[in-house]
């Protein structure tokens, strides 16, 4: 009986064991050539989960407790290796900091399938970087106005390579219906793939429930559909110089330009003088701005409505970054801008330059 007791418990531990194992991700590995790295870290989205040190051998381990599958990023260096680990399996990761972008995974077939993504991944941030070394590059000694023309010509080239990506994302995401698929999506520029993102993060609503990168692109998705192209743009109202109460909604009818700026900030003011010249050329063809100003002095906002020639409706709540209008348009930079139909909807968003102009000759002519 007394053997028979122990045989138990010696066969429940080996139980428990397993299923211990099975509520851990885990994942070991090897950095050859480390260089001056002897930590590696791991994130989940932008959050920082934990770091090990390396080890005898340039070997580290890591473990954590977990209920279901986590996307996580491996942090060695300036490298970062998407990998997805699953409670049970154990996954190893081999790299080389002589040659990053070669390393091994094994034991995980969802980040197998990641590593077959990363050379997209790779390709668009060698063209971010390309096309922002060569503008700067190109920039050199150019007047405002031959800037912003050449920043013309970089945007639209950079649009067209960003939009091939999109297409490889959403393809690879419809083929892995899982956190690979995910991922994949999770690496698209809102401002290239605005619809896309939206559309998909309403495909898995009701899948990855308790994955909080996950849910945090859900809820991302959700406040950037609130001002995506074709919804209605948020109605306020504020107040002019002379302290008139002035509506969005009070331009319903026309093509509005709603142009958020400041006095102090120096794009918006090198923006200006060609928001004249459209409003100008295309006034009398039902296009009109309402310049929303971050300005917190009234006498520094005044100055640059009369300096600039703005002749349009200006208003302001002379709240700055405190405005209301800062979260409820999520303004994080200016100029900001949105594009609205006669019937308030967001037509587009941050046109600049030949880029306004040409939206408008294809919209208004």
């Amino acid at each position: 009986m007394k053997k028979a007791i122990f045989t138990w418990i010696a066969f429940c531990s080996i139980i428990w064991s397993s299923c211990s194992n099975k509520e851990q991700i885990h994942i070991s590995g090897q950095i050859d050539n480390p260089g001056n790295v002897k930590v590696v870290a791991f994130y989940e989205g932008e959050r920082k989960l934990d770091s090990v040190y390396l080890a005898d051998g340039n070997r580290f381990k890591f473990e954590r407790e977990a209920t279901q599958p986590r996307l996580l990023s491996i942090a060695v260096g300036n490298n970062k290796y998407p990998v997805i680990v699953t409670p049970g399996e154990k996954l190893t990761f081999v790299t080389d900091l002589h040659s990053p972008d070669d390393y091994r995974v094994e034991g995980s077939e969802l980040t197998a399938e990641l590593k077959a993504f990363a050379p997209y991944k790779r390709r668009k941030e060698f063209v971010q970087d390309s096309l922002q070394s060569a503008f700067a590059k190109a920039t050199l000694g150019k007047s405002a106005e031959e800037i912003e023309s050449l920043r013309f010509d970089f945007l639209t080239e950079f649009k067209s390579k960003l939009a091939d990506y999109t297409k490889q994302a959403v393809s690879f995401a419809q083929k892995q219906k899982n956190l690979a698929g995910f991922y994949a999506m999770s690496t698209l520029d809102p401002e290239i793939a605005e619809a896309e993102i939206i559309a998909y993060a309403e495909d898995i609503e009701n899948e990855f429930l308790d994955n909080r990168y996950v849910s945090e692109f859900k809820e991302e998705a959700k406040k950037l559909k609130r001002l995506a192209v074709g919804q209605p743009a948020p109605d306020f109202e504020s107040f002019t110089p002379d302290n008139k109460a002035v509506r969005l909604s009070d331009f319903k009818g026309k093509y509005v330009l709603v142009d958020f700026w400041a006095s102090w900030c120096a794009p918006c003011r090198q923006e200006n003088p060609n928001i004249v010249k459209q409003y100008r050329a295309f006034k009398d063809k039902g296009f009109t701005v309402l310049g929303v100003s971050l300005d917190s002095n009234p006498g520094s906002w005044m100055r640059a409505i009369k300096d600039d020639g703005l002749e349009w409706t200006q208003v302001s709540d002379l709240q700055a970054w405190s405005s209301d209008l800062v979260l409820s348009y999520r303004i994080k930079a200016i100029p900001t801008s949105y594009l609205l139909d006669p019937e308030g909807r967001i037509l587009a968003k941050n046109l600049r330059g030949k880029e306004l102009e040409s939206f408008l000759q294809k919209t208004l002519n």
